[in-house]
């Protein structure tokens, strides 16, 4: 070997030599950190995932600490983010704090416990006990949420009059507390059928439910004849429970319109994201949905310890881990008008089909009522209804003719029939022979002659109606509405018998009851009016609801089921000058035309128009019936969605509304 060869060989054989025993010393100085600091951070990432089973662990089984684990936060239906603090070391004990976050519905609750590692030969252990997972919680307690409700924001009328409001309410069910376990299934069907609910579910629910929970069945305004105090305790475990909720001066009080509130469904709570949790209060259609994050706030917290047992007789105290308080919803302000909200329910209070009553004050648009009768079945028919106008619609009409150049005593043909294109239009059954041929529009307006009308789309395009339409502030978006509603919907183009059609308003022509009221309110106020219903709707987080029917109500199924989407507003809105012409002959339907029932009502003249839209295919078809009025500041639309002629069906309703209103 050369001598270059053993100068390697020796050079390797002392770098060796140091590596060995550099390795010998960072192992004698080795103290054991390195191994606690890994095992703390594999416990917190383990706590952190709620599965401790392959852990070291002393003082318990592993398995059985980790279905402790599992039990003690299994009510918080959430896991937590957990982190290990500085270790200390005493020998072969180290001590960390562990550091919990988690997030309990909308609040951060965040605490620390302290944890303690033995060293086991190679291995670290961790000392098992309740502490680990909780400061002061106890062997065999289990965690679990309850939610401290916020005070839902109250729903107020015109002069800031409270409509739905915390009114007293029994909260009637289970208390399964109060029944052996064996018996609880019968209470269950019995409160079942003494509350008039559905016995299978009801049962299944009280059967899901804890051992210490009430199962509420019913809430009730009252008590009843039927559903009394002394049946409901004749139940075993059957509890009624005094509470308050957010309520209407009635059940049915503007229901369609305001929605309602109770517990969220599954749907609901699914939906929300996460902002709804089982148990949480919630709105249900109408002002209450579309505003209820608004209107809920937001509800605290508590996290509380359940004992696994206690002893006969014995009643442990709350053991409260942490709380938030809860933070009440906004007070939502509208412009409805108590008593002719009520007023305009009862007028319809007897009608079977679907009807809608709506008045509003054209000086400010301000909706005083929007009332859908009880052949609605819970559907907002004032607000979301679609439907063929019929004759109202000659109103739209009347404008478009007088921006050609006609006057209310211009001279317009009405001939007892009309054909266009080969579909023969008339007038309505009993029209009078007086008013027939060469009249003035005045007259052919006040008799409502359909063939006159008709006789002049050949000076009226379907865009000028179009355009008339938004003047009147109908078929245009309602940006201060604050509710979901629709204006109405006027088709820009149309020919030949389509156009025909829009002439006396059916064809494509589609208004709501609203949209009619707004027609009305605009010729009142001589300009469009912009209807308001909610006044602080920009205060709102509003959720963008979509215009559909309640859990109990459905959209109707005639023209009502085709969806137009708003134009814009106009850019020439009605003249004082035409409104002053409108009114001239709105007012000549009640002097000389077929609504001088209306001259009996008292106050200020009204003024009004008809309207009778057929739909379907029977033979005779089925007809809509429509008037709209104005009496001074008011304007009101009256709708029933089957229901013979404008005059003879819905104008009784008008009168007896206008005259109640005073």
């Amino acid at each position: 070997m050369s001598q270059m060869g053993k100068l390697k060989m020796q050079q390797g054989f002392v770098l060796g030599l140091v590596a060995l025993v550099t390795a010998g010393s960072l192992a004698a100085c080795d103290d054991g950190r390195a191994g606690a600091e890994g095992a703390a951070k594999q416990l917190a990432s383990s706590l952190s995932a709620l599965d401790v089973g392959s852990i070291a662990v002393e003082g318990k089984d592993a398995a059985a600490a980790n279905d402790e684990l599992k039990a003690v936060f299994a009510g918080l239906d959430a896991n937590p983010s957990v982190a290990s603090g500085d270790v200390k070391l005493d020998g072969d004990t180290a001590t960390f704090p562990l550091n919990y976050s988690w997030n309990i519905g909308s609040a951060k609750w965040e605490y620390s416990s302290e944890a303690t590692l033995k060293k086991s030969g190679d291995k670290w252990a961790v000392q098992w006990s309740p502490a680990l997972l909780a400061p002061e919680l106890s062997e065999g307690e289990t965690l679990s949420v309850k939610t401290v409700p916020a005070q839902r924001g109250q729903i107020l009328g015109a002069g800031d009059a409270p409509i739905v409001e915390d009114r007293p309410v029994f909260r009637v069910g289970i208390d399964k507390t109060k029944v052996p376990a064996e018996q609880a299934d019968a209470s269950a069907r019995a409160m079942a059928a003494l509350l008039g609910v559905d016995a299978e579910e009801y049962a299944k629910q009280v059967a899901a439910s804890g051992p210490q929970a009430f199962v509420e069945g019913l809430v009730l305004r009252a008590y009843t004849a039927e559903i009394t105090e002394a049946r409901i305790k004749a139940i075993p475990g059957g509890v009624s429970i005094l509470d308050s909720m957010a309520l209407a001066p009635t059940r049915t009080f503007a229901r369609a319109l305001l929605g309602s509130v109770g517990q969220a469904s599954a749907e609901q709570i699914e939906k929300s994201n996460g902002a709804l949790r089982p148990g949480d209060t919630t709105g249900t259609g109408g002002l209450q949905q579309k505003y209820d994050a608004l209107l809920r706030g937001k509800d605290g917290v508590e996290v509380v310890a359940t004992p696994a047992e206690k002893a006969e007789g014995e009643t442990p105290g709350t053991k409260v881990f942490f709380s938030s308080l809860p933070a009440p919803g906004t007070t939502l302000k509208t412009t409805l008008d108590l008593k002719l909200q009520q007023l305009a329910e009862q007028t319809l209070a007897g009608i079977e089909p679907a009807s809608a009553i709506v008045a509003l004050r054209p000086s400010t648009g301000a909706v005083l009522a929007a009332a859908s009768g009880p052949g609605s079945n819970g559907y907002n028919t004032a607000l979301l209804g679609q439907y063929a106008p019929g004759s109202t619609f000659k109103i739209v009409d009347s404008l478009a003719m007088f921006r050609n150049g006609a006057t209310p005593d211009s001279k317009v043909e009405c001939p007892s029939t009309l054909t266009v294109d080969g579909r023969t239009f008339k007038n309505a059954e009993g029209y009078p022979e007086t008013s027939l041929g060469s009249v003035a529009l005045r007259d052919a307006f006040a008799h409502s002659c359909n063939t006159a009308f008709i006789n002049a789309r050949e000076t009226v395009s379907q865009d000028q109606l179009e355009s008339a339409a938004q003047a009147l502030g109908v078929a245009v978006e309602a940006p201060k509405l604050g509710a979901d509603a629709f204006l109405g919907s006027v088709p820009g183009a149309a020919e030949g018998t389509e156009h025909a059609a829009s002439m006396i308003g059916q064809g494509k022509v589609l208004f709501s009851p609203l949209s009619a009221a707004v027609m009305a309110a605009s010729v009142a106020k001589g300009a469009p009016v912009s209807p308001q219903l909610v006044l602080n709707a920009d205060a709102a987080q509003d959720p963008g609801a979509t215009a559909a029917p309640t859990e109990s109500g459905s959209a109707p199924s005639s023209s009502a089921s085709t969806t137009a989407t708003a134009a814009p507003a106009s850019t020439q809105p009605i003249t004082q000058a035409e409104a002053a012409s409108l009114a001239d002959m709105m007012r000549a339907v009640v002097t000389s035309g077929h609504a001088g029932f209306l001259a009996e009502v008292p106050g200020a003249p009204v003024g009004a128009k008809t309207g009778t839209a057929e739909f379907g295919n029977e033979n005779p078809p089925k007809t809509h019936a429509w008037i709209v009025a104005t009496h001074g500041d008011l304007a009101v639309a009256v709708f029933v969605e089957e229901g013979g002629l404008g005059a003879t069906t819905s104008g009784p309703l008008l009168k007896s509304f206008l005259t109640a209103a005073g």
